[in-house]
């Protein structure tokens, strides 16, 4: 539904408070002056620079008033029997720490049930005073579609060839996925201005300066490839045929994967991955970072950066080392007025209740420190555990890392058992940084399976019988969780005592 057919509703149900949740006034405004033109209503509009605008008014009355309580009183002089009169008040959010702004809103919203005058505040936020909150319903500006970017497209690439149709096009809309109206014009315009037409790229970097504004949400734009990434031969087919089926069957749609392992092991990599491999934006999410100083922004940050990911899809949203972002959700009501508990929540609802085409990849490296709610089934497809590498991963890691730092093949490798990949990686870094053999090299390697040896073989655990494998069809079975529980057997059988 467009925002003008959800404000008629409003209007007609005599909601004389309005608040829009918008960050581009000028569209807003005019669909609501289309709006009020197609149902015979009466329209002004105030900011502090222009004051109050009456449109198509030559009264010097309507003309130009910069004080916020006259503005709000002059509604009623537009009211009528027959019809409603609309005031829109642009970023009237940052006046409302006024107690006499406060008390003149809530008389003129209660008069306006009466004479059918509506207050209808635009702001990039929503902050309402608690003595309003009772008084307003509060409305999304909702970003544009793909049918509403095409169509911007083609107004900006007029001539023959500007703009691509087909699949490039198809592209070309989902770099686009996310941004404003005015974002959207501007990209493509400078789209054209480089290349002639338009192209994804030029959109993409363009992107990544808008999230990177926001602070919310990041963009990963590298080049890894599943070729890059040795083993997770089950994890990486059940995310391709998951995401494969996602694109022709709209129903169907996947919600993710939560992977689990000691550190090191490639979690973070298939991730990033993920999005080359389908073709989708990997947009990063860094719970930590949306924890603000202020009453309610905590809140607000993490529903506007999934808001902006629900824009984006089809996209993989990539969740690192969640647990830390997510840790004492439980008990945050003692340590923290119980932020963190109401951002788990607003995560844990959107997991469970998004419909848009975004897969979520979440991993984590301990378990014990992530709400047990988090794992249950709907919010993720599968839950994996990504454990060491076998003789084999290890083998096809090294020739990976050898080849990309143009390392001598035939040398000797080091003694890499229990090794992970960040590990093989980082010691032919150092083989080439130090032009030392990997013999030599290994020696300033130190794997995380002899530094958190209990914690590996905890984990290890855990995920036995309760995950996926991320190698193999079917259900995780640790080989140390295996030999321990036979031992338990045999001494715990007095037949062989």
């Amino acid at each position: 539904m467009q925002l003008s057919e959800t404000i008629t509703n409003y209007v007609r149900a005599c909601f004389a408070g309005i608040w829009i949740e918008s960050h581009e006034h000028d569209d807003a405004i005019a669909d609501i002056a289309k709006m009020c033109e197609h149902e015979n209503w009466s329209l002004a509009t105030w900011d502090l620079d222009a004051g109050l605008t009456v449109p198509g008014s030559t009264s010097s009355e309507a003309a130009g008033s910069t004080d916020p309580i006259a503005a709000l009183r002059s509604i009623n002089g537009l009211a009528s029997d027959d019809g409603a009169a609309l005031l829109v008040l642009k970023n009237f959010h940052r006046l409302l720490g006024s107690p006499e702004i406060i008390q003149a809103v809530a008389r003129q919203i209660s008069l306006g049930k009466q004479n059918r005058t509506f207050l209808i505040v635009l702001a990039p936020v929503v902050q309402i005073p608690i003595e309003l909150q009772k008084q307003f319903v509060v409305l999304s500006h909702d970003l544009p579609d793909r049918n509403q970017l095409e169509q911007i497209a083609r107004d900006i690439a007029t001539e023959e060839g500007e703009l691509p149709d087909g699949n490039e096009l198809e592209r070309v809309l989902d770099s686009a996925a996310g941004l404003t109206r005015y974002e959207a014009e501007g990209a493509f315009s400078l789209s054209l201005v480089q290349h002639g037409r338009v192209t994804p790229d030029v959109i993409w970097r363009l992107k990544s300066q808008t999230l990177r504004k926001s602070g919310l949400l990041g963009l990963h734009r590298g080049e890894e490839r599943f070729d890059q990434l040795g083993g997770l031969d089950n994890l990486k087919a059940f995310c391709r045929r998951a995401l494969a089926r996602s694109n022709t069957k709209s129903k169907h749609r996947p919600r993710g994967v939560l992977l689990l392992s000691p550190p090191g092991c490639g979690k973070s990599q298939f991730a990033k991955s993920l999005g080359n491999e389908t073709g989708r934006p990997t947009l990063t999410l860094d719970i930590g970072s949306l924890m603000g100083s202020l009453v309610g922004q905590s809140e607000q940050n993490i529903r506007h950066a999934l808001q902006i990911a629900d824009a984006m899809a089809p996209a993989i949203l990539f969740c690192d080392e969640i647990e830390k972002g997510l840790a004492g959700a439980g008990g945050s009501g003692q340590s923290d007025s119980g932020v963190t508990a109401r951002v788990f929540g607003n995560l844990l609802t959107w997991l469970n209740d998004h419909t848009s085409d975004v897969f979520v990849v979440a991993t984590c490296n301990d378990i014990s420190r992530l709400p047990p709610e988090f794992a249950r089934a709907e919010r993720f497809d599968g839950v994996f555990f990504v454990d060491l590498p076998t003789r084999e991963q290890r083998d096809a890691i090294w020739h990976i890392y050898i080849s990309e730092f143009e390392l001598d093949a035939e040398q000797q490798q080091p003694d890499d058992e229990h090794w992970t990949g960040a590990e093989i990686r980082a010691c032919c870094r150092l083989s080439a940084l130090l032009d030392v053999p990997l013999t030599q090299a290994a020696t300033n390697i130190v794997p995380v399976a002899s530094t958190s040896a209990e914690s590996v073989d905890a984990l290890r655990t855990w995920a036995s019988g309760r995950c996926l494998s991320a190698d193999e069809s079917g259900i995780f079975k640790s080989r140390v969780a295996s030999r321990r529980r036979r031992r338990r057997a045999v001494h715990g059988n007095p037949l062989n005592n």
